[in-house]
């Protein structure tokens, strides 16, 4: 048979990085492509940064032919429309392209596409009615494909709504009932994973796996809160009291998440998600499972492997409070811009001219600050920008406080200890900082 040669496109996701580094562990030569890849994520000169979305089919092709590829994964979407992601060019565009390099590779070759389970009729949202576009266009293609329909993901790690669950796991609140009732079978991220090294030990001529798609998930029933129970008896929570959020606060924090992906974030609560958990995940696995003999772990089983450590725990409970930081640092700096700039203007010069400031400097000194605090709350709201702006507010704090300690040293001492106060705002942006990645 020879070594089986493997590409998984998006190699940096959820998924795809677990993927790549299980299927290496069975021995099989993996090619990782991914659009970035983290430091922590190069554990291979065959990992690989690529733009791959801008690719087109001859240069996919040749990526092919270069790296004698037997197996595509192809592992990549996004949620939602928003700023730089695009459902319809992630999960049909591309697809369209791909299709087209494996067939014009000269090779025999067979994709095995992550799409997404549930009846088509049931598509609502754009996610999900391009992700079945992509499915009908592989269907079509007379290429040998599994179309891998997976659950719910368990991963070992944790990113989008995976983490959104271990959060909620980590918390005193719930969804509403009736989301806390929704179907949702899971699937171990590993039963991926082994169903893929299946499906490249099989001869790309194997009738019998020739075009397949299966729903990869647990075969009994269960519920949202059936997936939350086992993290929490993981993370000690299980006997907490809990707070039921009201069906307005999910909309309203969707809402807002959409506000966010504008400004470059990717925050698991947003209008395509909640309306992805209130369809449900549901499907049937008895095809998959009496086809590749695989018996789908259960939640309980995939949690209860490896007990929660505390950089688990950690994690699940900073989650939330990630967004409430970025959100209270973006308005403590335009806020207080505004404030020293149109409300408070005189008062704010007034400190300089009672320091004997020149003043020929005094208006341009007041307004100049204003205007850079007001900066560093943009450059804070924007992800991309994000990191300067933390740094740049951590500066010009120390830069505030350094200045005042020589020109107006009686500010230390004033009785509501505005710039005692700088030095937690100092650390939170520190906090902020290094909490920046996502995974």
């Amino acid at each position: 048979m020879g070594e089986r040669i493997i590409l998984v496109l998006g190699a940096s996701g959820l998924i795809g990085r677990f993927v790549t580094d299980d299927l290496r562990a069975r021995g099989f030569r993996v090619v990782g492509v991914a659009r970035r890849l983290s430091l922590a994520q190069r554990m291979s000169a065959l990992d690989i940064e690529l733009p791959i979305l801008s690719l087109d089919a001859a240069a996919l092709a040749r990526l092919l032919r270069e790296h004698a590829v037997d197996v595509v994964v192809n592992c990549l979407g996004v949620l939602q429309d928003g700023a730089g992601s695009d459902t319809g060019a992630v999960h049909r565009d591309f697809v369209t392209r791909l299709l087209a390099a494996i067939g014009g590779s000269g090779r025999a070759i067979r994709l095995a596409h992550i799409s997404i389970p549930g009846a088509a009729e049931a598509d609502r949202t754009a996610f999900a009615t391009t992700k079945r576009e992509a499915e009908r266009l592989i269907e079509a293609s007379g290429i040998p494909h599994a179309i891998l329909r997976p659950g719910f993901v368990v991963a070992p790690s944790a990113y989008g709504g995976s983490a959104m669950l271990r959060a909620l796991a980590a918390s005193p609140l719930d969804l509403p009932a009736k989301e806390m009732a929704t179907p949702f079978q899971p699937v171990a991220v590993g039963d991926i994973a082994a169903t893929i090294a299946w499906l490249a030990a099989r001869d790309v001529d194997d009738a019998a796996v020739q075009a397949v798609s299966w729903d990869l998930m647990q075969v009994e029933p269960i519920t949202m809160a059936g997936v939350i129970k086992p993290f929490r008896h993981a993370f000690g929570t299980a006997g907490w009291p809990r707070i039921a959020m009201p069906s307005f606060m999910l909309d309203l924090g969707a809402k807002i998440g959409d506000l966010a992906s504008h400004l470059g974030w990717m925050p698991p609560m947003r209008s395509t998600a909640i309306a992805e958990l209130r369809r449900g995940v549901q499907g049937d696995p008895s095809a998959w499972i009496a086809a590749t003999g695989i018996t789908p772990e259960t939640t309980g089983e995939t949690i209860g492997r490896r007990p929660a450590t505390i950089q688990d725990k950690w994690f699940a409970r900073l989650f939330l409070v990630k967004a409430l930081i970025f959100a209270s640092l973006v308005a403590f700096w335009l806020v207080s811009g505004f404030i020293a700039l149109f409300v408070s203007y005189r008062a704010a010069a007034g400190i300089l001219t009672a320091h004997n400031f020149p003043p020929a400097l005094v208006d341009p000194i007041t307004t100049g600050t204003s205007l850079m605090d007001m900066s560093i709350g943009v450059l804070i709201a924007f992800r991309r920008t994000a990191a300067i702006g933390l740094v740049a507010g951590i500066l010009a704090s120390l830069g505030y406080m350094v200045g005042a300690a020589i020109l107006t040293p009686d500010l230390w001492i004033e009785p509501l200890g505005a710039l005692v106060k700088t030095g937690p705002a100092i650390v939170l942006m520190l906090v902020a900082l290094l909490m920046l990645d996502n995974r």
